[in-house]
């Protein structure tokens, strides 16, 4: 018995090659569709998607078209060739503004530019693309019941850019150009007024603005003391509570002490 299973087994799967070699040097475009349909139910999402790749323009204006194309977007995603995807779901939206299928376009569409988005170290141009496409699903389908999903995706993306910004402006204080540092600090909290790195981006400001007052050529040293103290006292106000609040009083008593010799100078 678990010899004729074997056999069985063999048999179909030699009948089933067969007939997809078959549709595909068939000339008959139908007989490729339906072949394509079957493979895409089985979940062979490669072999479905060549036959749907060379019977695409010959379905276009015809009303299977639109059940086609959005077959042939999905077997992209399935096989998470994202770019594809991404594409074949927007040129579907396009085509087929009234479809039912309209909603599962868009949010797959949008899924799959978030899925190109890269880590936080490269360029960030597809992270944006994707908030972009999330946002517009969004739009359209507020109470989808993807939202939650959609909102987790916007929520991780939205986090990977303000790291990013954080990385650069904190890369700029470890190797010491600290007004490189201090610009990008000042922009990311500019950028990103509720990020959870705001605490940690307040404070390395302080310390670049304290490590270029303390180093300063003397004719600047002034200046460039009031502007970290500043810092310090609004950290200080802010996050009496912090992990940096000792480094942060600390810094602020030098700069104070610092100024009190230029007034007896002066």
């Amino acid at each position: 018995m678990k010899n004729l299973f074997y056999i069985l087994i063999t048999f179909l799967f030699f009948t089933s090659c067969n007939e997809y070699q078959k549709a595909l040097k068939s000339e008959d475009i139908a007989v490729k569709f339906k072949m394509g349909e079957q493979l895409y139910n089985e979940g062979n999402w490669s072999k479905a998607n060549r036959l749907f790749k060379q019977i695409v323009p010959a379905y276009r204006g015809k009303p299977q078209a639109e059940k086609l194309m959005y077959l042939y977007a999905d077997t992209f995603y399935q096989m998470e060739q994202f770019y594809l995807s991404g594409y074949q779901f927007e040129r579907f939206a396009n085509a087929y503004p009234k479809s039912e299928k309209l909603e599962d376009a868009y949010y797959k569409s949008a899924i799959s530019y978030a899925d190109l988005s890269p880590v936080y170290s490269k360029e960030q141009h597809e992270t944006n693309d994707a908030l972009e496409k999330l946002q517009l699903f969004a739009n359209l389908y507020p109470n989808s019941t993807y939202m939650p999903e959609i909102n987790k995706l916007v929520r991780d993306l939205e986090y990977k850019l303000e790291f990013k910004a954080f990385s650069i402006a904190k890369q700029y204080n470890h190797i010491s150009d600290f007004k490189a540092s201090i610009s990008g600090f000042d922009n990311f909290i500019a950028d990103f007024p509720g990020s959870t790195l705001r605490e940690k981006a307040l404070f390395y400001r302080l310390d670049s603005a304290y490590q270029l007052a303390t180093k300063s050529v003397e004719y600047k040293k002034e200046e460039r003391l009031n502007a970290a103290l500043t810092y310090s006292n609004a950290f200080k106000r802010l996050h009496s509570d912090s992990e940096f609040i000792e480094d942060a009083t600390r810094m602020g008593k030098d700069l104070q002490q610092q100024l009190e010799q230029f007034s007896t100078k002066s």
